[in-house]
């Protein structure tokens, strides 16, 4: 069955929700449109045992209707084992327009996905992802209650902390893997130069590693090249070359079955959500001898800015639960070597244990 959604997304294969494979128990999937600016979006809320279900908004060109369900199912389950790892409260929750944020996004358009999130009246609140800046947030906040990462509601864009807790995770992982956390003189390869890559790409310049950079908009290679002395490659190479660490900070699913015999790195660590297409591929990084950081875990300054971003809350009470993001990532190491099982796995139990078991009320 073809069905006709929005210029050139098709649903190619029809399926319930329910019947899709990564369902994963979501408590809530809402599809949103509106005629008046072609709004087409997807939220999910995964679960709410620790709290309302936050995660950012995604705007993206998917290819199809169902590539861009199974984008928010994935990241929205992702965002409940986030949140709880963090030792946040709250749940789990994620959105997607389907876009090109290039060209089709408007105020009209996303005031109008702002409104649909008041439809779900607190379950959901959003922030910012890929394709959505902070100033869209802004836009965003101005019709609903239920949007963070806006001056109103903290401190702002959230992808500095989301960096700063990229940085500090891949530290954590060079002590591990290394016995040192000195960067200077490694090799990473950095796939991904936005808002969060670039920042990234900048702190491991400064600690003095050598940069390999990709990404699929030329103008952000061409700057990573002139200020931080990058060597560039394409996308499709960037888990092809040796290096001491390659850094998914793009869009996920990148490491699977076809990438990761390729890779000629030891460490995995980036902020990408969602790195490894299956669960079974956390046992293929760590038969090869390739130390892997969960996405969710390194990557949760982000939201740690986000849900603490209040009035009264300082920048260092953020900065230091952001840097508390390397302890957590040795413990899971450490817990891993111990037990030589996947470092997913760990990070999965670790999470399971704080929401499975918990129930919020409003």
């Amino acid at each position: 069955m073809n069905v006709p959604l929005h210029n050139k997304i098709t649903i190619d294969t029809y399926m319930t929700p329910l019947d899709h494979p990564e369902f994963a128990g979501h408590e809530q999937i809402v599809f949103a449109t509106d005629n008046e600016t072609g709004l087409k979006a997807i939220i999910a809320v995964h679960n709410t045992n620790r709290g309302p279900g936050l995660g950012g908004c995604r705007m993206w060109n998917y290819a199809s209707a169902n590539e861009a369900l199974t984008d928010v199912l994935r990241l929205s389950k992702g965002m409940t084992y986030k949140n709880a790892l963090a030792d946040l409260a709250l749940g789990g929750g994620k959105s997607v327009i389907i876009a090109n944020p290039r060209t089709d996004k408007t105020p009209e358009l996303l005031k109008a996905f702002g409104r649909h999130i008041n439809r779900l009246a607190g379950s959901y609140i959003t922030a910012e992802d890929v394709g959505i800046s902070s100033d869209d947030m802004e836009i965003i906040g101005s019709v609903t209650d239920f949007a963070r990462g806006t001056e109103a509601t903290g401190f702002g864009d959230p992808s500095p902390y989301t960096a700063l807790g990229t940085f500090v995770g891949i530290k954590a992982a060079a002590k591990h893997k290394f016995g040192s956390d000195d960067l200077n003189g490694l090799t990473v390869s950095l796939k991904g130069l936005g808002h969060v890559g670039y920042d990234v790409a900048r702190q491991l310049h400064e600690a003095g590693a050598t940069l390999i950079v990709s990404d699929i908009y030329d103008p952000a290679v061409t700057r990573a090249v002139e200020e931080l002395g990058a060597t560039s490659v394409s996308p499709d190479e960037a888990h092809l070359v040796k290096a001491d660490i390659f850094a998914p900070c793009a869009l996920g699913g990148g490491l699977n079955a076809d990438t990761i015999p390729h890779l000629k790195v030891a460490i995995v660590a980036g902020a990408a959500n969602n790195q490894l297409e299956t669960p079974e591929d956390g046992a293929a990084l760590m038969e090869r001898g390739i130390l892997y950081a969960p996405d969710y875990a390194i990557n949760a300054g982000g939201v740690i800015s986000v849900a603490l971003g209040e009035p009264g809350i300082s920048d260092s009470v953020v900065r230091q639960k952001t840097i508390a993001i390397g302890d957590t990532l040795t413990q899971i190491f450490e817990r891993a070597a111990t037990e030589k099982r996947p470092t997913n796995l760990i990070a999965d139990e670790l999470a399971e244990e704080r929401f499975q078991h918990q129930h919020y009320s409003a």
